[in-house]
């Protein structure tokens, strides 16, 4: 039952958890608008603009929650009444962004929410302090990103993946060792079980693709296939769809055979001079931590029946990937000498990486609502 004309909560949301959507839940269900105010200081290594982003991705369906983000770099002292009056100057000037309507109640899991509450002249009300519903918080899951990866929601696991991309020339070995990469990872056990590995979507199409146009034409060679525009930006819109879905599922890495990148780089190995530069899906694309480019040298030519080339377009689709990769300045470690070789290299590339990615700056003060 709605008993609120105007609620509010507010935190850091570093990152957001199930806690916290367990919060804005409970609010929402006691407030005709409630707004969300997501504060975040420069300190911090998560992007403001992302935990808003993921914030509203969770609570997308729920219409009268209007959730917002302002920078604050104040210090947090709950004992400082002029640290006070900075902090909530800021929080009022945000919620002055969405509405003017005054707020008569104040959302929190926090003991100092009845002090907060008091600044809007609005009422506190206490949400499982205890953590008991939602045993996690945002200091938690700092500490220990994957023992805290089931209590975030797909957004925001989707937003952390440490998500690592093979790219290469046919036959150089990207799916062998995407996979024997995957299963590593998965073999350390707990939330790391669920390692997703994409595929290459391409490879799929262009069994449908090559299908559809036998019909007509029963002796349609692979190499007479026609290729268009087309295509690519059906491969490369569905890659990405598959990617970000994998992510929201996973663990907190995430391996993938090929990307929309890469496929910017096919479509100008197929289309040649027709092909396109800038193409928007081959842009924008959520952080790469690396690329893992398999080098043709050492690798034998194998047609599994969806290949064409030789070791001269392999030797050049080489060089295109790792200059593409550069200019766009993209992080990336070419993959040489035997499969076990490029394994052990891959993964000694990626443990600092997973690491570096479990670290996160500490807040202003741990008291926060983090």
């Amino acid at each position: 039952m709605r008993t609120f004309r105007h609620g509010l909560v507010i935190g850091k949301f570093y990152p957001p958890t199930r806690g916290h959507h367990h919060l804005i839940r409970t609010a929402a269900a006691r407030a005709d608008r409630l707004t969300v105010v997501c504060m975040a200081s420069a300190v911090e290594t998560i992007p403001l603009a992302d935990r808003v982003a993921w914030l509203r991705a969770e609570h997308a369906g729920e219409a009268h929650v209007t959730i917002t983000g302002v920078r604050c770099d104040a210090p947090m002292d709950l004992g400082d009444v002029t640290v006070w009056a900075a902090q909530v100057a800021v929080m009022r000037a945000a919620v002055a962004t969405v509405t003017d309507e005054p707020v008569d109640a104040v959302f929190t899991s926090e003991a100092y929410g009845e002090e907060l509450a008091a600044w809007f002249a609005a009422k506190h009300v206490l949400v499982d302090p205890e953590r008991v519903a939602v045993p996690i918080s945002g200091t938690a899951v700092r500490a220990d990103l994957a023992a805290g990866w089931d209590h975030l929601a797909p957004a925001t696991r989707a937003g952390l993946a440490t998500r690592v991309v093979f790219v290469g020339a046919e036959s150089t070995g990207t799916t062998t060792v995407s996979r024997l990469l995957a299963d590593h990872y998965r073999a350390r056990g707990g939330g790391w079980a669920r390692t997703g590995w994409v595929g290459e979507y391409g490879r799929e199409y262009t069994t449908v693709k090559w299908r559809r146009d036998r019909t007509a034409r029963p002796d349609l060679a692979l190499d007479d296939l026609e290729w268009t525009a087309g295509d690519f930006d059906a491969v490369a819109v569905e890659q990405t769809r598959r990617e970000n879905a994998t992510a929201a599922q996973g663990s907190p890495l995430l391996v993938c055979d090929t990307d929309a990148f890469a496929t910017a780089v096919w479509e100008r190995r197929y289309l040649g001079a027709r092909a396109r530069t800038g193409q928007a899906w081959a842009t924008g694309l959520p952080r790469r931590a690396v690329y893992l480019v398999t080098d043709h040298h050492g690798v034998p030519w194998v047609d599994d029946g969806l290949r064409e080339g030789d070791q001269a377009v392999r030797a050049a689709m080489t060089g295109w990937f790792t200059d593409a990769l550069t200019r766009a300045g993209e992080s990336w470690v070419l993959l040489t000498g035997s499969v076990e070789q490029r394994l052990a290299l891959a993964i000694r590339t990626i443990d600092p990486l997973l690491a570096r990615a479990a670290t996160f700056a500490p807040p202003v003060s741990e008291g926060s609502a983090g």
